[in-house]
């Protein structure tokens, strides 16, 4: 990590374990700062965590301003970050309205996209996608690109499977969704401090934000919290049903988080489902619109037509990207409202794909025109963000994104 501060840096915690929860220092806008160490356990496992002073700020020496009109970003993988599209997706956002990208450093599978130093406790679940984050944050700056650091949070296959107290377990063995996809467990708060410990050390590397992703359990859960084999934390001795209990232990997460990054100065924000708007609350993943969006300085919704089994009498929703944006983003402003000074920014997320997957008659080739259906029913309810979902990367040319 030090390797890629610009001015002065501290030397991590030494940790010769495979896996452990970090803290850190980030950037400071004038002065050193000191690392003070303290100790966590984790299963029966000692991991030596630094904390950091309150007078931290950020000292990556990058400068990266908010953009004037609002954040309007695309998502980069980690393999797109590291390679050669890297640059050809720098030009395409200076070449367009865009302003921002949302990278991957905690990926769908539990890896980190890059090789922190031999210290970190993270070194041993990294990947090189990105061979030079320095220079990845150099051209960035360069370019007037603001950077946003996304972590996959409890979607987690690599720290399942290496420590299995951390997750749902079947018949003793680590539970697995349909896509044998492994998630750790939201009650416990050692997954917690993993997770933002991975994101301070994006806040050292220079990203401005820190958006989670997969801030939840595991879809359906509902119908296999009975059965399947996990702790609750400090979650179990309450008298409130299962659902709260869930929705409970992911708001806090996202309270936890926002609190230990602030000494950072970079927002908070999370990915959330479209649906988990227009209901109470999700039931089986834990997520509360209100409850999450109170804690945090952006919630990017997922509303992608494609996504959607219906909306608002929208039989094929895919089929109507205006109308289906447009619906969802009344009902988001009038809920955000509620939360009066505590309203974060909206920055939904917005579908640069084709769903073939849905059927003959069930999706459009979305291209220029879908695209900027989606955009104009931004604007015209007064939503100024978005940020371009491809899982490839590969986004629409030609789209005006000022004026849709």
């Amino acid at each position: 990590m030090c390797k890629w501060m610009k001015v002065g840096c501290s030397a991590l915690l030494s940790a010769s374990l495979l896996v452990g929860v970090n803290g850190g220092s980030v950037e400071a806008t004038s002065g050193n700062g000191m690392l003070v160490h303290g100790h966590k356990l984790v299963g029966q496992t000692l991991f030596e965590t630094p904390k950091l002073s309150t007078r931290f700020a950020n000292q990556s020496g990058y400068t990266f301003n908010y953009p004037e009109d609002g954040v309007r970003g695309i998502y980069v993988s980690g393999h797109s970050a590291g390679g050669e599209r890297f640059h050809s997706l720098v030009d395409f956002v200076g070449e367009t309205g865009l302003n921002a990208m949302v990278i991957d450093i905690k990926d769908d599978h539990g890896n980190i996209t890059y090789m922190p130093d031999e210290s970190s406790p993270y070194y041993n679940i990294a990947k090189k996608y990105i061979n030079d984050p320095e220079e990845m944050m150099n051209v960035l700056e360069e370019n007037e690109i603001y950077p946003i650091a996304r972590i996959v949070v409890f979607k987690d296959t690599t720290l399942a499977e290496m420590k299995p107290e951390l997750s749902f377990k079947e018949n003793g063995s680590v539970w697995k969704n349909g896509r044998k996809e492994a998630f750790v467990n939201p009650f416990l708060e050692e997954v917690w401090e993993y997770n933002v410990g991975i994101a301070e050390e994006a806040a050292q590397m220079g990203f401005r934000e820190i958006q989670f992703d997969y801030v939840r359990f595991p879809e359906g859960f509902e119908n296999r919290d009975e059965t399947l084999e996990y702790e609750t934390g400090k979650y179990g001795d309450d008298e409130i049903d299962n659902v709260q209990r869930r929705v409970n232990a992911v708001t806090d997460f996202v309270a936890y988080a926002r609190e230990k990054l602030s000494v950072y100065h970079v927002d908070v924000s999370v990915d959330i489902f479209g649906y988990a708007a227009t209901v109470p609350e999700a039931p089986g993943i834990g997520q509360n619109f209100l409850k999450i969006s109170e804690n945090v300085d952006v919630i990017s919704s997922m509303i992608y037509p494609s996504h959607w089994t219906s909306f608002e009498g929208l039989d094929k929703p895919d089929l109507y990207p205006y109308e289906l944006t447009d619906g969802y983003a009344k009902l988001e402003n009038e809920l955000l409202e509620q939360l009066e000074d505590k309203k974060p920014v909206s920055r939904p997320w917005i579908q640069d794909f084709t769903a073939s997957y849905l059927g003959s008659g069930n999706y459009l080739q979305y291209g220029k025109e879908e695209v900027e259906a989606q955009i104009r029913a931004l604007y015209e309810n007064d939503i100024n963000e978005f940020l371009l979902w491809n899982a490839g990367n590969t986004y629409t040319q030609g789209v005006d994104y000022d004026n849709p």
